[in-house]
């Protein structure tokens, strides 16, 4: 089915297309404070810190350097050699110039994946809670989406069993996210093992999310699907330099696989986006090979704000919450709020406890009904620990009156 715009038939893939919640929810808040209104903003997944000075030094020797035109396509040699030594510390892999393609963000290296491996008709498994953004490229790609439930008792780390249940003849592929936003969970060695060999066993490619890998708490351990047998050649891993090292805006993402996908991806960034920003890339190579000691110091202050938040949640009458092993987000059980009226709102779902908490709080989280579970909310503790103070006492406030 078609749609108009000023007398303009759009295509039926970008008819069929929702706007990312997570984005258009933080550009509402954002709209909000720029009209004065007083929001804690609970909803972006970005860093509040700079980016490390040395990283930003970079960027603008390279201006000054004249590094301003075209690059390769994907991506400078020093970059390229900076992301395979990045990836051989992270996952144990040596990976060449041509099994890595750096492009513009990690959405876009997904991107490009996904429509490099996904023909019209195939499935493609894709864990539940998922990132807002997977299944509408599955769609762009004409796939369709196999959501996997995983289960809030296992803190929903997926399993191998998850999997089995809903994997069919059409299934072609794996998303996997660990850490896993919205709800920060590392899938343990052992699962990731068995999901390993499920993937082999049906002969599936798996493209392994991996942006918020150097963000992990408790002493849970990330490793790369890659590692296991028979699954370097069927798997491509992605990530990128957006919230290890406080660089949302620079855009650099990268991908590592096997080079025939490699190069299939790189022909189709070519014909879309051409090169990454070539100062952007500079920057980014400064980031993986420069000194890390700024991603430990983050880590350590985003595992302070964790610790605090969900002692606070855990306080707030009708929400639960388990502490997150990754990322930066809370993934908040709301259920207990549900049949309850506030501000003569009846709360039914997360969507309508968002709507009280902005309207009546000044309090922005993102709903999970964009991540499909809808009696659950996305809070980002990527703010400051006042900020988090301050909003989750009015979060507090609005349900116990």
């Amino acid at each position: 089915m078609s749609s108009k715009a000023m007398g303009i038939t759009l295509a039926e893939r970008a008819a069929q297309l929702s706007p990312s919640p997570t984005l258009a929810l933080d550009a509402k808040t954002k709209a909000l404070i720029a009209a004065g209104q007083d929001v804690v903003n609970f909803t972006a997944g970005e860093p509040d810190f700079d980016t490390p000075a040395h990283i930003r030094q970079a960027g603008v020797k390279a201006i000054e350097g004249g590094q301003t035109r075209y690059t390769a396509v994907g991506g400078t040699v020093a970059l390229k050699a900076a992301v395979a030594d990045r990836l051989l510390l992270d996952t144990g892999l040596t990976y060449q110039p041509n099994e890595i393609l750096v492009s513009v963000g990690a959405k876009h290296s997904l991107y490009n994946a996904i429509m490099a491996l996904v023909s019209p008709g195939d499935g493609v498994l894709v864990p539940v809670p998922y990132w807002v953004t997977y299944p509408e490229q599955i769609l762009l790609a004409g796939g369709r989406v196999e959501r996997v439930a995983t289960a809030p008792a296992q803190r929903h780390q997926l399993r191998r069993d998850d999997l089995e249940r809903v994997v069919t003849p059409a299934t072609r592929g794996l998303i996997l996210n660990s850490p896993c936003n919205p709800s920060g969970a590392v899938i343990p060695p052992l699962a990731l093992q068995e999901i390993a060999a499920f993937a082999v066993d049906h002969d599936l490619f798996v493209l392994s999310d991996e942006i918020y890998g150097r963000l992990v708490y408790g002493g849970a351990q990330q490793v790369s699907i890659a590692r296991y047998p028979g699954m370097r050649e069927r798997t491509i891993v992605i990530s990128g330099v957006s919230k290890s090292y406080a660089m949302t805006g620079w855009r650099i993402g990268y991908a590592a696989g096997p080079a025939p996908v490699i190069q299939a991806m790189a022909n189709l960034q070519s014909q879309s986006t051409s090169n990454p920003t070539s100062i952007a890339q500079a920057a980014a190579a400064a980031a993986l090979a420069g000194p890390q000691q700024a991603v430990e110091e983050m880590r350590q202050e985003f595992d302070r704000r964790r610790q605090y938040a969900v002692e606070q949640i855990r306080r707030i009458p009708g929400l639960a919450v388990d502490a997150p092993d990754g990322a930066f987000y809370l993934w908040v059980d709301m259920a207990g709020v549900v049949g309850r009226t506030l501000a003569g709102r009846e709360i039914r779902n997360a969507d309508d406890l968002g709507l009280a908490w902005l309207e009546q709080s000044g309090v922005a989280v993102v709903p999970g009904s964009g991540f499909g579970v809808p009696n659950y909310f996305r809070m980002s503790y990527a703010t400051s620990m006042a900020k988090l103070e301050q909003g989750l006492t009015r979060m507090r406030s609005l349900l116990e009156a």
